[in-house]
């Protein structure tokens, strides 16, 4: 007997899926969440049993998915746990800033920066519509999933590891990613009740309640090309920082850290490269250097590819 859940590598195409458009925000916020829903909707035949399982989103049956992004936006997801997984909407971010996904009690949250789809289509048709549009590098859509599952998980990106997850949220930012690039980020489980096993530091109690509206003063961190991204996620996470993890190619070696981005106050793009590109230091922006950062905004870990 074949089940009627349907589970095939989710995928989302550009011939086959609404287009999110951004000169009409509402618009383009209920055609995402159309889209995402698609990504779970469809699939091929199972094992009842099986898709029974994990249709619940049993945690204890979570073992391992997926995601990956291309260069203009296009999200699949594979793996035996995808259907453990619910999309979370899509929505339209500026300037950087990182939209609050709400994240329920028990599950995991993926957020996906990405491009909008149909971006250099609507930049080749826009002509006079020119003044509606928002400028192209400040304007990105991020694509949230809720994960469930009860265990621990370790997070790979592009095959390195990045950090252990439980009851948490992992951004991902591929805008980054040039023509042909795929950005892959996998969850694999069971990884619970081992010894020694390393966790996401918890936030410290200076953490809890604050304003993340506001802008604060950190001190930028003593990284060097090759560093553990558990340490520099801990550094950055001590101070209260939001994190996201971006790849990219050279620089370092494959799974290190590459270089961290923090958002600075004032101008939407402006950051504290450690350590700064080509060795070029910028006066006030190096390590140990006090700066105000905008914590709408997320510091980036470059992971080396």
């Amino acid at each position: 007997m074949r089940s009627h859940l349907r589970t095939p590598d989710v995928r989302t195409h550009r011939n086959h899926h609404p287009r999110l458009h951004l000169r009409r925000p509402a618009n383009l916020v209920g055609g995402a969440a159309a889209l995402v829903a698609a990504l779970l909707s469809t699939g091929c035949d199972s094992a009842p049993t099986a898709a029974a399982g994990e249709a619940k989103g049993a945690g204890a049956a979570f073992s391992a998915v997926r995601f990956a992004v291309d260069a203009h936006g296009g999200i699949q997801i594979s793996g035996a746990s995808r259907t453990a997984i619910e999309p979370a909407g899509t929505h339209m971010v500026s300037a950087g800033r990182a939209h609050p996904f709400a994240r329920p009690a028990g599950k995991l949250l993926v957020v996906l920066r990405h491009w909008p789809q149909a971006r250099t289509e609507r930049a080749s048709r826009a002509g006079a519509r020119a003044p509606e549009l928002l400028p192209p590098e400040e304007v990105r859509a991020e694509t949230g999933f809720l994960v469930d599952t009860a265990q621990w998980v370790r997070a790979d990106l592009d095959g390195h590891p990045l950090q252990w997850l439980r009851r948490d949220t992992i951004r991902i930012d591929t805008t980054n990613a040039t023509p042909g690039d795929l950005a892959r980020l996998t969850l694999s489980a069971p990884h619970g009740g081992r010894s020694g096993q390393p966790t996401p530091p918890p936030s410290g109690p200076a953490c809890a309640g604050l304003d993340q509206r506001s802008n604060r003063s950190v001190v930028l961190p003593a990284v060097e090309a090759g560093a553990p991204v558990t340490d520099v996620l801990a550094s950055l996470r001590t101070q209260c920082l939001k994190v996201q993890y971006a790849s990219h190619s050279g620089g370092a070696r494959p799974g290190t850290v590459r270089q961290i981005l923090v958002p600075l106050t004032g101008q939407p793009l402006a950051v504290a490269v450690v350590p700064p590109p080509d060795g070029i230091e910028v006066p006030g922006r190096t390590s140990g250097s006090t700066v105000r950062v905008d914590l709408r905004r997320p510091a980036t870990i470059v992971v080396t590819r």
